[in-house]
């Protein structure tokens, strides 16, 4: 089976005051293949203690499903036939309450944009590539989040 590595590193900066809450939640997120990105947590959870330039882990979440299902997509479009020229999503995620002070993203809507390099697929055999990527994306398999391809 294969196995994903990434490593977190946060320091307690100087002069901040971990006990009161009042420290950054600025860090580093190093992946197997030498990346190295700067993470946060979200702006909307801890406001002035984010890094709004970082990635937080909710928008990581969000990019993992796109990503996930462009690979996918790309896999299938061409087993079906179909060569795709470049590939363009907006992702959106939303958060919501699923219990009493609990959160979690509860949906992400994926607003693919495709040039295609010769034949394009009609609306329904689009449609049927799209939930075939789907049900391939091995990040959406892994989310109870409801992920829509809008």
């Amino acid at each position: 089976m294969a196995r994903y590595v990434a490593e977190v590193e946060w320091a307690l900066g100087e002069g901040e005051d971990f006990a009161a809450g009042r420290y950054g939640r600025g860090h580093r997120l190093r992946f197997d293949g030498g990346v190295v990105l700067p993470g946060s947590a979200s702006p909307h959870v801890v406001g002035k203690w984010a890094d709004p330039a970082a990635v937080d882990p909710e928008e990581m979440l969000v990019a993992a499903l796109s990503s996930c299902h462009m690979l996918s997509f790309l896999h299938v479009a061409r087993l079906a036939g179909f060569s795709v020229g470049a590939y363009r999503d907006r992702a959106e995620g939303a958060m919501a309450e699923i219990a009493p002070g609990r959160q979690a993203v509860t949906r992400v809507v994926l607003h693919p944009a495709i040039d295609w390099a010769g034949s394009a697929p009609d609306a329904d055999r689009l449609a049927a590539l799209h939930a075939e990527a789907h049900a391939a994306c091995f990040i959406a398999n892994s989310v109870r989040a409801e992920v829509i391809v809008a």
